[in-house]
């Protein structure tokens, strides 16, 4: 009964178009206030203690660097180096993006910039060529999503945040799936360049490759020091990302020179307003997580699925389905925050690993920003191509045919996801 008017309360409030941190805020206020006797003490005191975490610190260092990096003439460095590697196969710019996007998801930690970063420059190139429109958009849209699956990742982040996980172990199992995922959209953007005979790009020689390599290999490097710094042990999945923040705004104002120190101010304006408002959405979530928890919600929902015969096949199947659906109507930092301290004990109590569900957990976001009616990359890829939503959807669906095909692999081949993270000894 109380997670009926709990979820009731949300929905409605939803509806009339609140902010999802408000309403989360405003169903937990009411219930408490309401309908139970906890203290306003307490409220305000999980309010601070709920965004103590040191994991969340990575967060707005993650969103600077990216934000260094998409001002900073990087983007535009990986995509001729892309270009000069996969440039002169079928459909060679479209290939070159999805690279380019794959390149920029291991720096940027976020979809909606490795969207804007690579899409701003290289559709404008892709129509020049000949490329329609479509094709260019749904490339970049699918390709973008890469930004919360290839490690560093801030959704990688919020579930950790959400349900204790380690977030060292969670980047590294985000590599090989992160890879894999590429590779399919890269099949699916060749055969279909193929299959309608769009252009392809001069093949690069060795001296034009080792100049491209040469002029992103500052931008690259920022890879190294990330995923190597937390392999190796240097440093925490944190500290990883306050060096990527300090080395980007190295790189962007002093190696390559393409963001002056007027433009600073804005930058880190930009940096702190998106900080500010996911931190929000953070405070607020965890307050409904200690309202869901103090109710006994998720435990109650983990034996009423454990005793209604609910195996870990068609537990994954609901929760695939769960996560599509909540992808039409919420952004994904929501979803994970809502979504995966209900979720995770069921998962656990049925021995689905921690890391293995919030992979699963990941890749069902980037499928939800990728459809209408909230995906955030088709607003994205809109801003920059001038097309409507209907025609986006329409032109995206090739490659989200094939991020659902993947969502299936990864959801019932746990190794896909758990192998890497073994192999080093971090599990």
């Amino acid at each position: 009964m109380s997670a009926l008017i709990i979820f009731g309360l949300l929905i409605v409030l939803m509806l009339t178009g609140m902010p999802i941190s408000i309403s989360l805020g405003l169903t937990v206020l009411t219930f408490l206030f309401t309908m139970t006797e906890v203290p306003i003490e307490a409220v305000a005191l999980k309010l601070f203690t709920g965004i103590e975490k040191f994991e969340i610190m990575a967060i707005p260092f993650f969103i600077l660097a990216g934000n260094f990096l998409t001002h900073g003439g990087v983007a535009r460095r990986m995509i001729n180096f892309a270009s000069s590697m996969v440039g002169h196969w079928h459909g060679g710019l479209g290939l070159a993006g999805v690279v380019a996007c794959a390149l920029f998801a291991a720096v940027s930690g976020s979809s909606p910039a490795t969207v804007v970063a690579i899409g701003s420059i290289l559709l404008p190139a892709m129509v020049k060529q000949g490329f329609p429109d479509r094709f260019g958009a749904g490339v970049i849209t699918t390709s973008g999503a890469l930004g919360i699956l290839i490690p560093p990742s801030i959704v990688m982040v919020m579930y950790s945040v959400a349900t204790n996980t380690s977030v060292g172990q969670l980047f590294m199992a985000g590599v090989i799936p992160g890879l894999m995922l590429a590779t399919f959209l890269g099949l699916t953007t060749w055969w279909r360049a193929r299959k309608f005979g769009y252009p392809r790009l001069p093949k690069a020689s060795a001296a034009q490759r080792l100049k491209a390599f040469r002029e992103s290999m500052w931008g690259l490097f920022l890879i190294v020091v990330v995923i190597g710094g937390i392999y190796t042990g240097v440093f925490t999945p944190t500290e990883a990302a306050a060096m990527s923040a300090v080395y980007a705004f190295i790189v962007a104002v002093f190696i390559y020179k393409d963001l002056s120190l007027k433009q600073l101010p804005k930058v880190l304006l930009d940096s702190a307003a998106m900080s500010a408002m996911l931190l929000y959405i953070i405070t607020n979530a965890v307050l409904f997580s200690f309202l869901m928890t103090s109710e006994g919600i998720p435990q109650a929902m983990a034996s009423w699925l454990i005793d209604a015969g609910l195996g870990p096949i068609a537990f994954l199947l609901v929760v695939n389905i769960l996560l599509l659906l909540a992808g039409n109507v919420m952004e994904p930092s929501s979803i994970v925050l809502i979504l995966a301290p209900i979720l995770f004990p069921v998962a656990v109590q049925l021995g689905i690993d921690p890391v293995h569900f919030g992979i699963l957990i990941v890749v069902n976001m980037e499928v939800g920003m990728c459809h209408p009616p909230v995906g955030l990359n088709l607003y994205v890829a809109s801003g920059i191509t001038k097309m409507g939503i209907t025609e986006l959807t329409i032109a995206v669906w090739p490659w989200l045919l094939t991020m659902l095909v993947f969502l299936g692999l990864v959801t019932y081949v746990p190794a896909i996801s758990l192998w890497l993270p073994r192999t080093l000894g971090m599990m």
